[in-house]
């Protein structure tokens, strides 16, 4: 697994992510006056960090403008930096200081946004642009393949026959049959 310092840069548009998928959008909840934004946040943190796993540095950037409580300090959970914008300051305007402070480094960075703006603001090398919608497409084809996996396993630990020695389960069957 390549160190931190050698892994490139993910930096994630958060809500322009979450607005982008029915998988983030069904944990929006505007009840109780609490934030609306939580259960989804933490669901793309989850996704991000199976998506980065080794090979990114991610980072995922929220616009604080307009939360129940923008003054965020930056967290980092799972593995993954959480940056919320200063009041008064985007969040396109942090992706374009990350991005900048990488390139100048010079460090490989991926920027996941569908916003046309900061695309075309952050392009060259060594910037990767995908869209939100390619990442959601991604995650949905890990959750896939995590669950396929799951369900293999479940399977293959709950048959008795699979967890018999095969000596011993050629042995049974010679038994039973007549």
């Amino acid at each position: 697994m390549p160190s931190r310092a050698s892994r490139e840069l993910l930096v994630v548009d958060g809500y322009n992510v979450i607005y982008k998928s029915p998988r983030y959008l069904a944990r929006m909840d505007e009840s109780e006056g609490g934030d609306p934004f939580e259960q989804a946040r933490d669901l793309l943190v989850a996704d991000v960090a199976a998506y980065a796993k080794g090979r990114y540095e991610p980072v995922i950037v929220f616009d604080a403008a307009g939360n129940v409580s923008p003054e965020r300090p930056d967290l980092s959970r799972a593995g993954v930096r959480m940056i919320f914008s200063a009041p008064g300051e985007s969040a396109d305007t942090v992706i374009e200081r990350l991005v900048t402070e990488a390139r100048l480094a010079p460090h490989a960075v991926t920027v996941v946004t569908s916003d046309r703006t900061i695309r075309a603001t952050v392009g060259g090398v060594p910037v990767t642009r995908i869209s939100s919608d390619v990442l959601v497409a991604d995650v949905n084809q890990l959750t896939e393949e995590y669950r396929r996996a799951n369900d293999e396993r479940q399977t293959q630990h709950m048959r008795l026959e699979d967890r018999i020695d095969p000596e011993a389960r050629e042995r049974l069957w010679r038994m039973l049959r007549p």
